[in-house]
């Protein structure tokens, strides 16, 4: 690897720099936390624009508290590069996840700008927000309201903390939901000539391959269902036979074991995709060691790269529910159900990233994303979009993310590079 510039001085000081103040800022032990539209998110922002504001940058926020760092170019006409991810966190999640694509972004802009360079088009860093879809139960809510795709009745949807509704953490936070609505999205696609998002890898491919990054080929899509159940009968665990009973718990395991076959034979086809059953539990005050449970509650989240899969996966499901059903005598209720689109990367914007790794000899792999970003929504509005993936142990949504600085610089040169020319 050559021309690399690392340290508190090189390309990526100002990102380390960046991302131990904001640690500090929304340490929440054992991690951090940045609610959307909360305090913690709300004290990344600014931290951000004290830190444009060093810069001698301009800042402007949208209408849903997105924050926009410019770096103009020679031709104010051009369509912008937008670079940057999102400052939400998971409760206690790790300081990574999104906060490393921010402050690549914004070493990015100070790198161009300590070169005396300026570019023809105009560098925008976008500081996102409510990308965790943990606090609200709808993906990528701040990229899509930038688009001015946010629907009325997801302005009623409640915070899983607090039992608030996004309108008042909205209004809360300084930004009026109303003027969200019936009114086009601060990001025009037209205006933009691409978007790249940088991101921690939250699985371990990139560790295991011993490649400091990675470019996305396409982002994978979801339904899911946060608040399914399962309905049978409460009974004495002594005094009711197999076939007379009508347990939710014995129903749940039999759903387990189906989709797993399912999902097995998902993967000997070549058809890629994921099924979490995140959480379970029976009704605390209703359940009891010699009780048999009539109810269970549990998440289901499906994702994969392909439409056609996930709509396979569905009506699997829905067949797997009924056998049950008529086989235990019990009745699934999935509940709302909330879904997301895959999203193809652009091919062209991947090879000219590759083409700089290659210059700068840096280790690189291309590979599919099965977790959500803000990039999905900027590749389906016809933005030519692109994600840099950057090594990281010991997955994400958990304190223990361990991205090391050398593999985000490895990021920054090739990101530099590119958007300087």
């Amino acid at each position: 690897m050559t021309d690399q510039r690392t340290g508190p001085d090189g390309i990526d000081g100002l990102a380390a720099s960046f991302l131990a103040d904001l640690e500090a800022r929304t340490a929440d032990p054992p991690g951090v936390t940045r609610q959307a539209y909360g305090s913690g998110e709300a004290a990344a922002h600014r931290l951000l624009a004290a830190y444009a504001g060093r810069l001698g940058l301009p800042v402007e926020t949208d209408r849903a508290g997105n924050l926009y760092v410019t770096l103009r170019g020679r031709d104010p006409a051009a369509p912008v590069w937008m670079i940057g991810s999102h400052l939400d966190s998971v409760p206690h999640g790790g300081n990574f996840d999104g906060g490393a694509g921010v402050a690549a972004g914004l070493a990015v802009l100070a790198e161009i700008k300590r070169r005396a360079v300026q570019p023809r088009r105009s560098i925008v860093l976008v500081a996102i927000r409510a990308e965790e879809s943990t606090w609200f139960p709808a993906s990528y809510i701040g990229s899509r309201a930038a688009f001015g795709l946010l629907a009325a009745p997801e302005l009623d949807l409640k915070r899983s903390d607090t039992g608030e509704t996004l309108a008042v953490h909205m209004r809360r936070e300084g930004f009026p939901p109303e003027r969200l609505l019936g009114e086009p999205g601060y990001l025009d696609p037209a205006r933009l000539h691409g978007f790249i998002e940088v991101h921690i890898e939250q699985g371990p491919t990139l560790v295991l391959d011993r490649k400091p990054i990675g470019l996305v080929s396409a982002i994978a899509g979801s339904f899911r269902y946060r608040s399914a159940r399962v309905r049978g009968a409460y009974g004495h665990s002594g005094a009711v036979a197999r076939r007379h009973r009508h347990d939710a718990v014995f129903a749940f395991a039999d759903m387990v074991a189906a989709l797993d076959r399912l999902w097995a034979d998902l993967d000997a086809a070549g058809k890629a995709a994921t099924i979490t059953l995140g959480e379970v539990s029976t009704d605390p005050e209703m359940h009891a060691f010699s009780k048999i449970p009539g109810e269970l509650c549990f998440s289901l989240d499906v994702r994969s790269g392909d439409s056609q899969v996930l709509a396979e996966i569905r009506r699997d499901l829905e067949a797997i529910a009924k056998r049950i059903e008529d086989a235990r005598g019990v009745s699934f209720d999935f509940g709302l159900l909330t879904a997301s689109t895959p999203a193809v990367l652009d091919a062209g914007i991947r090879e000219a990233l590759a083409e700089q790794a290659r210059r700068h000899r840096i280790g690189y792999v291309v590979l599919p994303s099965g977790a959500g970003h803000d990039a999905a929504v900027f590749a389906q509005q016809g933005v030519a979009t692109a994600m840099i993936f950057v090594r990281n142990e010991n997955g994400s949504h958990n304190p223990d993310e361990a991205m090391q600085l050398e593999d985000l610089g490895c990021a920054l040169t090739i990101l530099v590079d590119l958007l300087a020319e």
